[in-house]
């Protein structure tokens, strides 16, 4: 492993070191926006892909690199997901069973106490369609899919910010009648929380209040959207990154968040990264309750600046697409005016001064010290400011 990882590009050994040490232990994160996939069925597919004539088809767009969303792609979308369950009736004869087909468990060190054989990691490595466990009952066996629309919230699972796999209530509640419609993403309705008043007059002196700025629904709507995508992009870069340390001019453009961040943090741990997440979730919250998202830390200075950047680039996408819900938002003098956010949401800007070359050491490293202001240090980003009042503690994280 260490031999091929020392062939591979930092940014490629780092995730296949992670890949591995997850796949030995089998404790893979499956959480919102993942699916389970099967090797074995993607080979065979990739097998009859190849034995098909070529066809003229539309080449996939490339804004968003290896990852599209659904409307980048051209053609339409199926979801196919697959549930089961099994009932463990005869633990050694899976084991001996996945054993037969080459399984080995992993260590017992990476192993659950709740799970010291690795069953979970036999029954995964037998699963197939066409394949009885030896030693279970099989209780489920179920499929669904579909066409994605985006007219009804559909979303590529990488870019899903709801549960990708939701099989709904069991059968039994059907039947008893407490069944319930699965909960969709909902849009706040920032028509309500930011609600504006026609101005007053044209003129930019006045000081009516109808003419002073205002955040309206249509800006707080493009910043809430941003804000959602970066941090759902934060929580899976710092799962994959890991604490895996950025390396300045080799990484840029590599790990998304963290690669737009100064350099100074580009060598912080999974835990700092999870907490700027975090951060951007709190700025979120903000908006969905009607408040204006003025950051009570740096960390969060950081993440509105990054969000401000990405709103102004996709307003112009929004604004004429009259088929999307933002277009029924009302209009506003003062709609897409993100210079005016910076003016108004923030105490000052100094957190930019980090991507100076004159800051440009990296907290942690034994060789690139950090000699920028002490308030600036990306351990202390999380402090709350004194002047505000602070985040709970207790909040915990979404995911």
């Amino acid at each position: 492993m260490d031999e091929l990882c020392g062939q591979l590009p930092d940014a490629p050994a780092a995730s296949l070191r992670q890949a591995v040490t997850r796949a030995l232990s089998r404790a893979w994160p499956v959480g919102p926006g993942s699916l389970a996939t099967w090797p074995e069925k993607q080979e065979n597919q990739a097998a009859v892909a190849s034995d098909e004539p070529d066809r003229d088809d539309q080449a996939v767009p490339t804004a968003f690199g290896s990852a599209p969303r659904l409307r980048d792609l051209p053609g339409q979308v199926v979801r196919v997901a697959v549930l089961r369950e099994y009932h463990i009736r005869n633990r050694n004869a899976v084991l001996e069973a996945a054993r037969a087909q080459g399984w080995t468990p992993g260590p017992a060190e990476e192993l659950y106490t709740n799970d010291p054989h690795d069953v979970v990691g036999a029954v995964m490595w037998l699963t197939d369609e066409d394949i009885e466990i030896a030693g279970t009952d099989s209780l489920t066996g179920r499929g669904q899919g579909g066409f994605l629309r985006r007219d009804k919230g559909g979303e590529v699972a990488r870019w899903s910010r709801s549960t990708v796999i939701d099989f709904g209530t069991g059968s039994s509640l059907l039947m008893a009648g407490r069944s319930e419609e699965p909960a969709q993403d909902e849009v706040p309705d920032f028509a309500s929380l930011f609600a504006t008043e026609p101005v007053h007059c044209d003129d930019p002196e006045c000081e009516e209040e109808s003419c002073l700025w205002s955040l309206t629904p249509r800006t707080a709507d493009v910043l809430h959207g941003a804000l959602c995508e970066l941090a759902d992009e934060a929580y899976e870069d710092a799962e994959e990154l890991g604490d895996g340390r950025l390396v300045p001019d080799a990484h840029e453009g590599t790990w998304g968040v963290f690669a737009r961040l100064p350099k100074s943090t580009f060598a912080m741990d999974h835990g700092w990264r999870r907490r700027f997440a975090r951060a951007v979730d709190d700025l979120t919250d903000d908006l969905e309750h009607g408040r204006w998202p003025q950051p009570t830390c740096t960390a969060e200075e950081m993440a509105l600046h990054l969000a401000l950047d990405d709103a102004g680039s996709r307003c112009g996408e929004l604004a004429a697409d009259k088929s999307s819900g933002h277009a029924e938002l009302p209009a506003h003098r003062d709609d897409y005016d993100f210079s005016a956010c910076t003016d108004m949401f923030f105490q000052d800007t100094d957190v930019l001064m980090l991507y100076s070359s004159r800051y440009s050491g990296i907290e942690g490293s034994d060789t690139n010290q950090w000699s920028g202001p002490g308030e600036l240090r990306p351990a202390v980003w999380f402090e709350p400011f004194d002047n505000v009042d602070a985040r709970d503690p207790r909040r915990g994280f979404r995911r």
